[in-house]
């Protein structure tokens, strides 16, 4: 499998055009954090360096090929003197598989608070994913195989009253990552769709469904490093119609909250039984 550097690698084609190479892959449909953090690469590039990435809102559109580049075209919509936004649109054959609004904010001084980061065991005391032969023979985990995940057992993640569905994920890259900032930021944007829709499954254990990733909204919230180790709290607020709504948020080690997401995937019931469903970040 390609290492992060290799995904995040753009090609310039011409001036706010760039193209993903093809990277190999086990998966039958393009994983969507990797369309998710291209995207987010080529905004990235057409903005002065004392802007930074502070939200996105994506929506995937068709499923991605992954033997096919991805061609990303990027609309400058407005450029201010504190922020700046850009439009980006994913293309496989002529199609738009993901289209992404990307707001950019150079650092100001304000008030500050954070949420408390909810108890679980620290992630030396738990299983590396990599390890439980059932997970680690899926084509997810063959996918992430540069990931060192480690779920937390629902018997230690404090229950919230009133949350349909819950769980916690640590996570971080195995590997030393560059310092840049921008590239962590554009890691935790791949990251982010890693096993949120998972968390819709949790009172579902053994429903056959087909999922996909359908919209995807992020916050960037606090420095970080995504070389190092990050929970996860993610939940589903709601499922029905054959769609699921989760949310997550991500602590650093030190308990700040680093980052916010919203996702909302397909969770409908598999329509055919010899077809396998379009995984794109379920862990369940």
């Amino acid at each position: 499998m390609a290492s992060i550097g290799d995904i995040l690698e753009l090609e310039k084609l011409e001036k706010d055009i760039f193209r993903g190479a093809v990277h190999p892959s086990v998966l039958e449909r393009t994983f969507g954090g990797q369309v998710a953090g291209q995207s987010l690469v080529s905004a990235v590039r057409t903005v002065d360096e004392e802007f930074r990435v502070h939200s996105l809102h994506g929506y995937f559109l068709r499923p991605g090929n992954p033997s096919a580049p991805t061609v990303y075209l990027v609309d400058r919509i407005r450029d201010g003197r504190s922020f700046c936004t850009r439009h980006v649109t994913g293309i496989q054959d002529g199609n738009a598989i993901f289209t992404m609004s990307a707001s950019f904010h150079t650092a100001d001084t304000g008030i500050e608070h954070h949420v408390t980061m909810p108890s679980a065991p620290e992630p030396e005391e738990l299983v590396d994913a990599q390890t439980i032969e059932e997970f680690a023979a899926t084509e997810l985990y063959q996918e992430w195989k540069d990931w060192d995940v480690r779920i937390v057992p629902a018997d230690s993640t404090d229950r919230i009253p009133g949350i349909a569905a819950q769980q916690r994920v640590w996570m971080r890259y195995r590997e030393k990552l560059p310092d840049d900032p921008v590239f962590h930021v554009c890691t935790l944007a791949y990251l982010s769709d890693m096993t949120l829709l998972g968390a819709s499954k949790v009172p579902h254990r053994g429903v056959v469904t087909q999922t996909a990733s359908l919209d995807h909204a992020m916050w960037f919230l606090r420095p970080f490093r995504a070389d190092e180790w990050l929970l996860y709290d993610q939940t589903s607020p709601s499922a029905g119609f054959g769609r699921a709504l989760t949310q997550g948020r991500m602590f650093d080690r030190k308990g700040s909250m680093v980052a916010a997401v919203v996702q909302e995937g397909l969770t409908r019931g598999q329509r055919d039984q010899g077809r396998r469903g379009i995984e794109t970040g379920n862990l369940a």
